[in-house]
């Protein structure tokens, strides 16, 4: 009587390396995916100059695996888009 393998155990023969190096391209591919469209989201939500900031900002982060490189970039977009807010609404007040 011939034996046959089930799914489990055919799955279960695959290589742990070749297992391995598949979740390492999938996962490189969806990081370099989500980064590219991040890119994009900044070329289309910001000027060109903050735009390229937070672009070399996040590239550096990648580079130096340190993530505050980049979250401090937007921190201090945030905090200018607030003060230019806060000037605008303090010119147009009528009482001045």
């Amino acid at each position: 009587m011939r034996k046959s393998r089930s799914i489990l155990e055919e799955l279960n023969s695959i290589s742990v390396d070749r297992s391995k190096d598949y979740v390492v391209e999938n996962r490189g591919e969806h990081v370099i995916n989500s980064a590219i469209n991040l890119i994009e989201q900044l070329e289309n939500n910001y000027d060109e100059k903050i735009a390229k900031d937070l672009t070399n900002r996040l590239i550096n982060s990648i580079r130096s695996k340190d993530i505050r490189k980049f979250s401090r970039g937007i921190r201090k977009v945030i905090k200018e888009a607030q003060g230019k807010q806060n000037e605008s609404l303090g010119n147009n007040s009528p009482n001045k």
